[in-house]
């Protein structure tokens, strides 16, 4: 077997946890490799909306660390020239119930950080070409949100950090043991001086099966959608949802109404609980809108996609949203780990080497600010 050179860091997973990770070590002085089993990351980071969401964070720490992330994914868009719309997000309120949670959230939260009010619908025509003004009675304007393209930006994050730090990156290369300080290919060792860190779910579970198994963690399937390019100069302005995305953010969880608007939606259309659905609007750089999604959870998931979840999805969009068209482009599904009432999970299976897993979805809103978190040695491993 040969033996490589040293590195400080060893990172297994090309994905924006693993990326988050190289980023953080490489400001400070290390020398990283990342080891990426695919040609390039093709899973829930690449999967999803594009959006960087503090607002769907409770306030506090997870808050604080989508707006860290929120931080560095601006200042990778300025060092790169990566497609990155500071663009906000409207949260827009259809029925009484949905209004009085959005009052109550904005009541509960003065002082917390979140830079959103309530406005009215001629002011949400000012923000977005494509909200539906039929029944509109107002809506809730947050302007931290940022819309970014992810099939496209965590290339482009990985080149630059090749490039501007010396990160190395083996990609198509399977870990396949670690026996710390050393990291093993089917035919090479490669050492580690101060860290190992596996970020892949995938890899979490050959690598350490039994913490796998001992940890709780169960898995999300989500289905989306993108529809055709609206058009080269086309601008949908602030992402959208609908008064559903409102029971399934936990910044919302608290607000007294929410259980009165749950019901509501289980007696108009109980398969919305059964499949997890809440429908949010992003856009990426090519003019296409990205719509979903769904949730359905085990360890065991289904791997035909289900027509039904789409049609209620686009149903339901169609209900806050005028979209100038509706053909589908692509459909699909990703799967990211879930670990129940944790906002991630984080192990020392070993002295020397840590899982960083389970951000439950919301990878792109918080990896950054939690990688400069464990870089830096805010964070209790247990």
């Amino acid at each position: 077997m040969k033996i490589s050179e040293k590195y400080d860091i060893i990172i297994v997973g090309g994905g924006i946890v693993g990326l988050s990770m190289a980023l953080a070590n490489a400001k400070s002085g290390k020398k990283v490799a990342v080891f990426e089993r695919h040609p390039q990351a093709s899973g829930a980071s690449v999967r999803n909306f594009g959006m960087v969401w503090p607002i769907g964070q409770p306030a506090g720490n997870l808050f604080d660390r989508a707006m860290r992330s929120r931080e560095i994914w601006l200042d990778l868009s300025r060092q790169t020239g990566m497609w990155a719309r500071p663009t906000g997000s409207l949260h827009l309120a259809y029925h009484q119930d949905e209004m009085a949670v959005l009052e109550e959230f904005v009541a509960a939260t003065k002082g917390a950080g979140y830079q959103c009010q309530l406005v009215t619908p001629a002011h949400v025509r000012s923000l977005s070409p494509i909200a539906r003004m039929e029944g509109l009675q107002g809506a809730l304007w947050s302007e931290t949100e940022v819309n970014i393209h992810s099939r496209i930006a965590i290339k482009m994050v990985s080149d630059y950090i090749q490039k501007k730090y010396g990160v190395d990156f083996y990609f198509n290369t399977v870990i396949t043991d670690i026996d710390f300080p050393s990291a093993y290919t089917f035919d090479t060792e490669y050492k580690a001086n101060e860290h190992i860190y596996v970020c892949s779910g995938a890899d979490f579970e050959t690598l350490y099966p039994s913490v796998f198994q001992q940890s709780g963690i169960t898995k999300c399937k989500l289905q989306m959608l993108s529809t055709v390019s609206q058009g080269e100069d086309f601008n949908m302005g602030a992402m959208l949802c609908g008064g559903l995305t409102l029971r399934h953010y936990k910044s919302f969880q608290n607000c007294p109404t929410l259980p009165q608007l749950s019901a509501r939606f289980d007696n108009e259309e109980p398969r919305f609980k059964e499949y997890g659905i809440h429908v949010l609007v992003s856009q990426n750089s090519w003019g296409e809108l990205i719509l979903g999604d769904s949730h359905e959870y085990g360890l065991a998931l289904d791997p035909f996609d289900k027509e039904e979840i789409n049609s209620l999805i686009i149903n339901y969009l169609q209900s806050f949203t005028e979209i100038p068209d509706m053909a589908i482009a692509d459909r699909w599904h990703g799967i990211y780990p879930k670990l129940n009432g944790q906002s991630e999970f984080i192990i020392e299976p070993e002295n020397g080497v840590t899982i960083v897993n389970a951000m439950s979805g919301a990878g792109m809103t918080l990896s950054f600010g939690l990688a400069d978190e464990i870089v830096q040695g805010g964070m209790v491993f247990t």
